[in-house]
């Protein structure tokens, strides 16, 4: 059975400004997420899912899932504040989405099969989409808890504009995930990669220390693994009452890799990513996907 990849797209890109994931960055209007499809398809992937605002369908549907009609199959499911379970309700006040494994839960009955999850906003390259394909079409039938990600090189997916988020991870002999800690301020300082700890002091790490760049792989019972978990989550006061918390991806993963639940493989990948953080990494991602169709690792028109 073919990998599904499924997109996380509901994000408000407040930083960036607009509808980032709508903004078209290649020789004739593609976006970065038209990249990512291509070089999965490439890898081997089967279908794509795509978690969006419910708001912004209309305008999705137009500019970005007709041009894949003939490609690949496509399908929508979307992420709401309310999408919670059965006796838990919004907080007053919250407007801020659930996060990123929220969004993930959205998907849950559309997905039957191996799936890897990425941001629509980042250009992984398309090294990491072979690797992570390979690994989750190499899947016995019916396998569970055996989940994967793959580990960028930190030093390969900064921004020159600004500070980035990232999950570090630790990882064992065999190469298992040990620990993913997310990370939200990550800049070179002196030279030196370093994030910003929870002190405030910036913390010194190698070029190469494997980071989440939010691309996993997963099998379906991740998404009962979710269920189970969000509502622990919304039980917590804490989580309650910040108005800001979120059920991050790393969150879920570290709590199944912690209890013995799951191994999560990290794979290496040599992907130097890009993407739009800032409205000022625009510029410079339009030339990087200039340069590559230039050298003819993408055609000029991808759809």
């Amino acid at each position: 059975m073919k990998p599904t990849l499924l997109l996380l797209a509901a994000g408000m890109g407040s930083r960036y400004g607009g509808l980032k994931q709508l903004d078209g960055l290649g020789p004739n209007g593609e976006t970065i997420m038209d990249y990512s499809i291509y070089d999965a398809m490439k890898a081997g992937f089967g279908k794509i899912v795509f978690v969006i605002r419910k708001d912004f369908e209309q305008d999705f549907r137009e500019k970005i899932l007709s041009k894949y009609e003939g490609h690949i199959p496509a399908e929508l499911c979307y992420q709401a504040l309310d999408s919670l379970p059965e006796g838990f309700s919004v907080p007053e006040g919250r407007e801020k989405p659930w996060g990123t494994n929220h969004a993930v839960m959205m998907a849950k009955g559309i997905i039957n099969e191996p799936f890897c999850v990425i941001n629509c906003d980042d250009f992984y390259n398309r090294d990491s989409f072979m690797v992570i394909g390979k690994f989750l079409a190499d899947l016995p039938e019916g396998a569970k808890n055996q989940y994967s990600m793959v580990g960028f090189r930190v030093g390969n997916t900064l921004s020159d504009n600004g500070t980035v988020a990232r999950g570090v991870c630790a990882k064992s002999e065999e190469g298992n995930l040990t620990t993913v800690v997310e990370r939200t301020e990550i800049m070179r300082v002196d030279g030196k990669v370093s994030y910003k700890d929870e002190n405030g002091e910036w913390v010194a790490i190698e070029d190469n220390t494997p980071v989440s760049m939010n691309m996993w792989g997963f099998t379906p019972d991740y998404f009962e693994h979710s269920d189970a978990y969000f509502k622990e989550f919304l039980s917590d006061p804490k989580n309650m009452e910040n108005l800001k918390a979120e059920f991050f991806i790393p969150l879920m993963v570290n709590k199944l890799v912690n209890e013995g639940t799951a191994t999560v493989k990290v794979l290496d990948t040599t992907s130097k990513w890009f993407g739009v953080t800032y409205a000022a990494d625009r510029q410079a991602s339009v030339d990087r996907i200039q340069s590559l169709v230039s050298e003819g690792v993408y055609p000029n028109k991808l759809f």
